[in-house]
């Protein structure tokens, strides 16, 4: 029953399910990290101590453009290198001890400087330091995640750091509004300081779990990989399951080895680059949706637009972030990754469009329009959480074979960083009425984007539902069309892939073979008194 959802285990899978399902749940607890560091900026940006005390002489308690840019867009640049660095980080010390340094060192840091800043310099080193740690944590999450879950369930897992991540940004929605009227530094320190929290609870539980077999794999070290599978399947690390499974991966590891090296420059050759293209433009376009426009300056668009109550209107629309997220993780293994990911750009496209005629023909300052405003920047929220939020994280998961597999996540996650931090620095500009001073026209920009990802998952997104991670090698390696990749069905062994006798074959060659032999030898098993297939193989 690959593909179907449910969250009880298929009968033909052996071992436990649960222990790796909690493992994966647990590291999903990362994404807070990333969407409470997120969403606090924007309140904080909004209090009127914390304006007080570090806006320039002059500005009348207020931040000038490239103030707002460069103090919300430090933490993306930082998330930025911090992605690129994720790769010989996870690929040098493990993806576990990884996570472990890049949250208890590199993004604690960051908060210490954030808590203890006076003046814009040191909040805006501290912004980099913690964005430089959520950049690392944010391409190793989804890589941990993907390498021990089962794949029945492997997208709602890994779409559960993208309900983390609206989690985070609730939080710090709720925790800004109880602190916004504090007329003492505890008004954006508590905020920040809250941050410790969530690191100790991520390295504390981490200390405890295992590596993924699959990084074991790929340092050779198989004992150790039979274990660590052993523990996450609840079966003795010899059992026939375990064995099988990990002489699948390692073999799949040789064969991917064989036809070229884990470099950069392999990354963009073949199907590996078509992969990587792929990935980078889903991480691209998650953040052209227009998703951070409204979680970054949402309080001070709503502010500066006269709506009312903008801190009350930013909870409300990061808590149905977070309940839309549920649905989502059912639908992902439901309807597959394809589907989903189409429904939600067409959704999405149509409440932009709709939110930006409502703001240029009507304005904001009357209540029907602000009330008709919100209602469909809510239901946008919806398709966006529902959909692109986690699907893009599960995608880019599933996506790339072992040996490139951290560089290509790293590139991938940088992506979204950099879109990230090109929206966070931009978007002042856009909306300010010194500048370009588009408002509610500024939904037009991201209603285009959205039409655009409507044609890119036509065109380019595979569908990889109930499939291995070796399975989805196989996938491009056989499929050369997006649109067809739902007819796929696994043929591949390649714990039976035979390098001398299948050099300079494609692998739907190699597939087309293999099939034929188990074909024959399952008609002679079936005419022979039921000898077994291996030995009749051996004959």
């Amino acid at each position: 029953m690959p593909g179907r959802f449910a969250l009880k285990k298929p009968d033909d899978v052996p071992g436990k399910a649960w222990p790796a399902i909690c493992i994966g749940l647990f590291v999903a607890f990362g994404g807070v990290l990333f969407g409470y560091d997120t969403g606090t900026i924007s309140g904080i940006l909004a209090m009127p101590y914390w304006l007080g005390e570090f806006t320039t002489p002059g500005n009348d308690g207020k931040l000038t453009a490239s103030q707002n840019s460069l103090i919300v867009s430090i933490l993306s640049a930082g998330t930025f290198f911090g992605a690129l660095f994720a790769a010989p980080l996870a690929d040098i010390v493990g993806r576990r001890l990884g996570l472990m340094l890049a949250t208890g060192v590199v993004f604690n840091l960051g908060v210490v400087l954030q808590t203890a800043a006076t003046s814009q310099p040191l909040f805006i080193a501290g912004r980099f330091f913690a964005g430089l740690g959520v950049g690392l944590v944010s391409a190793m999450i989804p890589m941990y995640q993907a390498e021990t879950s089962p794949k029945w369930i492997r997208g709602t897992i890994v779409g559960a750091y993208q309900l983390a991540i609206t989690i985070g940004l609730l939080l710090a929605a709720i925790v800004n509004n109880s602190t916004k009227n504090r007329n003492d530094s505890g008004s954006y320190r508590i905020p920040i300081a809250v941050q410790f929290l969530w690191a100790l609870v991520l390295v504390g539980g981490l200390m405890i779990l295992p590596e993924t077999p699959r990084y074991l794999i790929k340092r050779d070290k198989y004992e150790k990989a039979a274990v660590s599978l052993g523990k996450l399947r609840r079966l003795p690390p010899d059992h026939p399951a375990i064995v099988e499974e990990l002489n699948e991966v390692e073999a799949n590891h040789r064969y991917e080895m064989s036809i070229g090296k884990a470099s950069y420059q392999e990354c963009l050759r073949g199907t590996v680059g078509k992969r990587l293209l792929t990935g980078c433009l889903l991480q691209a376009l998650q953040q052209l949706t227009g998703v951070n426009f409204i979680f970054y300056y949402g309080t001070q668009y709503f502010k500066n637009a006269g709506f009312q109550n903008p801190f009350i209107i930013q909870v409300i629309t990061n808590t149905i972030n977070v309940i839309s997220t549920f649905p989502g993780l059912y639908a992902v293994e439901k309807l597959g990754r394809r589907n989903l990911l189409l429904v939600g750009a067409i959704g999405m496209c149509v409440c932009q469009f709709i939110v930006a005629i409502i703001g240029t023909v009507s304005g904001t300052t009357e209540l029907p329009a602000q009330r008709a405003a919100i209602a469909f920047v809510c239901i946008y929220i919806f398709f966006f959480a529902s959909s692109w939020g986690p699907v893009a994280w599960v995608v880019t998961g599933e996506l790339f074979p072992l040996k490139v597999r951290a560089k290509c996540l790293s590139m991938t996650t940088a992506s979204n960083w950099l879109l990230n931090w090109a929206i966070a620095y931009s978007t002042p500009y856009m909306v300010d009425p010194t500048h370009a001073n588009l408002q509610s026209k500024v939904f037009f920009v991201w209603g285009s984007f959205c039409f655009v990802c409507i044609a890119f998952v036509y065109f380019m997104i595979y569908e990889t539902k109930g499939l291995s991670l070796e399975q989805v090698d196989e996938l491009y390696g056989i499929v050369s069309k997006a649109w067809k990749s739902k007819a796929f069905r696994p043929a591949l062994s390649f714990a039976d892939y035979d390098q001398e006798r299948d050099r300079g074959m494609s692998l739907s060659q190699i597939a087309e073979g293999q099939q034929r032999k188990r074909s024959v030898a399952h008609v002679e098993n079936g005419g022979n008194n039921g000898l077994g297939m291996k030995e009749k193989e051996g004959l």
